[in-house]
C-alpha cells in the first residue's frame, strides 16, 4: 500500500495495476460500467490494485484504461467492447502470461 498525504488528509493509493472506467453519465452507462467493472475483479482479483469508475457529461463515453493506457475506446472502436475481449486486453496489460480459460478458447464457428 501506498500513502499519500495531501491538504485532505492522509489516504491509501491501492498497488498498481489500476483500472479506470470512464463512462457517459447523461447515457445511463452506470450499470453497464458497474457490470464490467464486477467482472474485471471477479476475473483479476490477485492481479488489480483497483477499479475506478469515472463518471463523464460530455455524452457517449465509454473508456477503459489501465494505469492511465488506454486499452478500448468507444469513440475510437464505435462499439462497446465484448467481455471476452475486454477480459483478454486487460490479461495482456497486466498479466501476459495467465491463461483466461475459456475465454481463450477459439470460436467453434466456423
Amino acid at each position: 500500500m501506498c500513502f499519500v498525504f495531501s491538504k485532505y488528509g492522509c489516504r491509501i493509493i491501492a498497488p498498481f495495476p489500476n483500472i479506470s472506467i470512464t463512462y457517459c453519465r447523461l447515457c445511463g452507462w452506470l450499470l453497464r460500467a458497474g457490470w464490467t467493472a464486477q467482472e474485471l475483479l471477479s476475473t483479476f482479483a490477485e492481479e488489480l490494485g483497483s477499479v475506478t469508475l469515472i463518471p463523464d457529461a460530455t455524452g457517449g463515453v465509454f473508456e477503459v484504461r489501465v494505469d492511465d493506457k488506454l486499452i478500448w475506446s468507444r469513440g475510437k472502436e464505435g462499439r462497446f467492447p465484448e467481455m471476452k475481449e475486454l477480459k483478454q486486453l486487460v490479461r495482456d496489460a497486466v498479466a501476459p502470461s495467465r491463461d483466461l480459460g475459456h475465454v481463450d478458447a477459439k470460436d467453434s464457428k466456423a
